[in-house]
């Protein structure tokens, strides 16, 4: 008679249905052990579209269709060339991430802290993502990557930490590291997943679930006013009229790194004030 695997060992029951909740776990504690060795306290986190392409990767993009499609060649404007012009005019925000998530490390690197503070966070993949994970890199600080397992998306990007990239296959599970260790976020242009974590962080803030001052970052004007419009929410009653101020909006990186250095300090760094420790709950509301 063959000796038997230990359970634990045993890999077709770890991917059954039934230690599914062994999966989950693992999703938990994996990255909490690694976060710890790492001695990481609280991060940043960075949301935005993984289609919004580098500078230098976008002209050159165009150029490629430009010699391509030659003036003159087709009388009727080419889709092709017109998407590769709006993303280079997209790019703008790839190199404003990077340049926001340099300063903030650059910022974060120079406290007198026994931890690693307010470290560049993204999902891992390319685009926005890979734009603040490459900030952080180039300031010589630690950056995180919560990168999701999926079929048909890209692997994460080259400029995470070694030791800080995370693969996750439950989404709830990503999205709780996400919240857990944040002190701010910042929203770049996105679709529909940046939407997603965004009001998932919000209706948190909302309901109250979340025992830390949080700064949530609008980044993008002209992107993000036609297609969030909130006061129609308030009017209607739907949300409270002062929920909308859970959200800052700014449009350079001189001003978003302002704000999030203001709320960190104040929040996060300097010691609670008198009144504040009179109010409830404070101790969970410093760092």
């Amino acid at each position: 008679m063959y000796p038997q695997p230990l359970a634990y060992k045993n890999s077709e029951f770890l991917e059954s249905e039934e230690a599914r909740p062994l999966r989950i776990l693992a999703e938990y504690l994996e990255p909490l052990r690694r976060f710890k060795a790492e001695n990481i306290q609280d991060t940043v986190v960075f949301f935005g579209s993984a289609r919004i392409h580098s500078r230098e990767q976008a002209r050159e993009a165009l150029e490629r269709l430009e010699r391509r499609f030659m003036p003159g060649s087709a009388s009727a404007p080419n889709p092709h060339l017109e998407r590769s012009r709006k993303a280079v005019e997209w790019s703008r925000y790839y190199e404003e991430a990077r340049a926001l998530a340099r300063m903030l490390t650059k910022w974060s690197t120079s406290l007198e802290t026994q931890h690693h503070r307010f470290v560049v966070t993204s999902g891992g993949g390319p685009g926005i993502m890979e734009a603040a994970n490459r900030g952080a890199a180039e300031a010589g600080g630690k950056t995180i990557g919560l990168n999701i397992r999926l079929p048909f998306e890209q692997g994460a990007n080259r400029y995470i930490t070694e030791g800080l990239q995370f693969e996750f296959h439950y989404f709830f599970m990503r999205k709780f590291w996400f919240a857990y260790l944040a002190k701010a976020l910042v929203i770049f242009p996105g679709g529909f997943g940046t939407l997603d974590e965004m009001f998932e962080i919000l209706t948190l803030m909302q309901t109250e679930k979340l025992a830390k001052q949080i700064q949530i970052i609008l980044y993008g004007s002209e992107y993000w006013d036609p297609i969030l419009q909130l006061e129609p929410m308030a009017d209607w009653g739907a949300i409270s009229p002062g929920d909308i101020d859970l959200i800052k909006r700014v449009d350079t990186p001189d001003d978003a790194f302002a704000l999030l250095k203001a709320h960190l300090t104040e929040h996060h760094l300097l010691p609670p004030t008198p009144q504040e420790m009179k109010a409830p709950g404070i101790a969970k509301t410093r760092s």
